[in-house]
């Protein structure tokens, strides 16, 4: 008998072709996928025809399972199919609850494996040619979500502002004001921001400003999520940062 197996995928950043081949060779072989709304649809066209698609993510007010209703759907779904895989936008790792689900499937008898995808909060800046570290401005990178399971803004938030550090913000948009403020308090005033929506995708949209200003900006924009926030020096090494440097430097 062959032996039931969950497969967590990571479905990258949103550009389509931002995805592994060991990815793409689980995808044709399921049986079933459960998809959530940072995964790219596109990928699903890798699956077979006769493949179970199921959405179990939320977005512009659809109907979303809790965390518990997926991991008992897997389990329920492992009762009809051997291979099932659970579609996760960037890496199943990084924020993506993937330990709940690999407890859930252990504890029934399904095997797990782990496909890991590239995390939007690498890929996203990278895509935009804002580097996370780079030799003599930062030695690190933060990344942290904006708020917590009850709500709050992540303490760990408190900290990184502290630091000299890159700090990418995810799932933040509802607390950016409440947060840069945390920037601000910590003598941040004037330290550079991106928030980059949709990144790596064709729609995608990014503001740049400081701590300060980027809420504003980001509202005259339009931004909202899914977004990834970056502060941090680095952010003036985009090339519209840049060219505003060289023109500033030519004018004087």
């Amino acid at each position: 008998m062959s032996t039931k197996r969950l497969f967590l995928v990571g479905a990258g950043p949103g550009d389509p072709e931002l995805l592994t081949l060991k990815a793409v060779r689980i995808l044709q072989e399921a049986d079933v996928i459960l998809y959530d709304a940072l995964a790219n649809p596109q990928l699903l066209n890798h699956a077979r025809p006769d493949c179970h698609l199921e959405f179990v993510g939320k977005r512009f007010g659809c109907h979303a399972l809790s965390q518990h209703e997926i991991n008992d759907r897997i389990v329920e779904l492992s009762q009809q199919y051997f291979n099932i895989v659970r579609l996760k936008g960037g890496d199943p790792f990084v924020f993506g609850r993937a330990q709940e689900e690999i407890e859930a499937a252990e504890s029934a008898g399904i095997q797990v494996d782990i496909i890991p995808g590239i995390s939007s909060a690498l890929a996203v800046p990278a895509s935009q040619r804002i580097p996370l570290t780079c030799r003599g401005i930062n030695e690190s990178f933060w990344v942290t979500t904006g708020t917590t399971a009850n709500g709050e803004i992540s303490s760990d938030i408190f900290w990184a502002a502290q630091s000299s550090a890159t700090v990418i913000i995810l799932m933040a948009m509802s607390k950016l004001e409440a947060i840069m403020d945390i920037f601000q308090q910590c003598g941040k005033s004037k330290t550079p921001v991106a928030i980059i929506q949709n990144g790596t995708r064709p729609d995608e949209k990014m503001v740049i400003g400081t701590t300060r200003d980027i809420q504003f900006k980001a509202e005259y924009a339009g931004i909202s999520n899914p977004a990834i926030i970056i502060v941090g020096e680095v952010v003036k090494l985009h090339r519209t940062q840049l060219n505003s440097l060289i023109q500033a430097t030519v004018n004087q």
